[in-house]
């Protein structure tokens, strides 16, 4: 009889207190996979658009339907204020955002609304993605998207005030919004869907390749 113990291979233990805050991105980016892509798009006060994706998002419960997804602080900039990217900046204005959908179809678009681009650039334009009027917030959908969720801000959590330092972003949904041929009976086609996600590094993911398993009762 085999020792398991023997085949078992070894592990490397890391402090994050100990290792730069970018191994430990690498480290958690390469762990936490395949991640969902938000991709947020939002207004300012005065009514100007930014679309941006966030790869850490999550839905949080169905009653009410809430989500989250989590900008980080960037470089920069002497305080917190100053650290927001557009997109916090603008949900803490506004109290609105939208999640869309990323598809295979419009990845390279969504990747270029990433840019670290000025406030008074349109990433609608930038990404060449279509502003789609929202039923109850401001803020715009993205047309070519096959699935979007128009939310309203129910809290902001700081977990740090240094960059890099996460910011939780929760929002109840208000409209959900499904290509026709992609819903029966509130189920989604996962085929249709044909939703993206991302790895570590520049290595994004498909979602075709998928396997079933019965729940046990």
């Amino acid at each position: 009889m085999s020792d398991s113990g023997s085949t078992r291979k070894s592990v490397l233990s890391f402090n994050p207190a100990q290792h730069p805050q970018r191994q430990i991105y690498k480290l958690m980016t390469g762990i936490i996979v395949p991640r969902p892509i938000a991709l947020v798009s939002t207004v300012d006060a005065k009514g100007n658009a930014n679309l941006a994706p966030f790869s850490f998002f999550a839905g949080v419960g169905s009653a009410p339907p809430t989500v989250l997804f989590c900008p980080a602080l960037r470089p920069g900039g002497t305080d917190q204020a100053g650290q927001r990217k557009d997109t916090l900046r603008n949900v803490e204005e506004t109290r609105e955002f939208v999640i869309n959908v990323v598809s295979e179809a419009i990845a390279a678009q969504a990747n270029l609304s990433a840019a670290e681009v000025g406030p008074e650039v349109n990433e609608f334009k930038l990404s060449g993605l279509t502003p789609l009027a929202s039923e109850v917030v401001r803020a715009p959908r993205v047309a070519e998207s096959p699935a979007q969720m128009e939310c309203k801000l129910m809290q902001v959590i700081y977990t740090g005030d240094q960059p890099a330092s996460g910011v939780i972003v929760l929002g109840e949904v208000v409209r959900f919004h499904v290509r026709e041929d992609l819903i029966d009976d509130f189920r989604v086609d996962p085929s249709g869907l044909d939703a993206v996600g991302r790895m570590a590094g520049n290595a994004w993911v498909r979602t075709q390749d998928r396997i079933e398993l019965i729940r046990p009762k």
